[in-house]
């Protein structure tokens, strides 16, 4: 029996794992708000089934921020321009 997570499907809107308490989630988020980008976000620690799905796509690890992006690609701890950039919101 495999206890692998599998990565639900790509969202709709782009989703950020997060804690309450990381400061790199709390950059990451005010920054978005202050773009104007719509997110979800999904606290970890409030949904065991999320921190199951973030540690798969960590090597085990419950690394936040962890971005899920409508394309189905996850990505974490990525910089604010580097989200930008993979929603096609880059500035040049």
């Amino acid at each position: 029996m495999s206890t692998e997570t599998a990565a639900p499907a790509a969202p709709e809107t782009l989703t950020v794992y997060t804690t309450e308490w990381c400061p790199f989630c709390l950059k990451l988020k005010a920054d978005l708000r202050s773009d104007g980008i719509e997110f979800v976000e999904i606290d970890i620690e409030q949904q065991p089934e999320a921190a199951e799905f973030v540690a798969s796509v960590n090597d085990g690890n419950h690394v936040v921020p962890t971005v899920h992006f409508p394309n189905g690609e996850v990505v974490t701890n990525p910089p604010f321009k580097g989200v930008r950039r993979r929603l096609g919101l880059a500035r040049d």
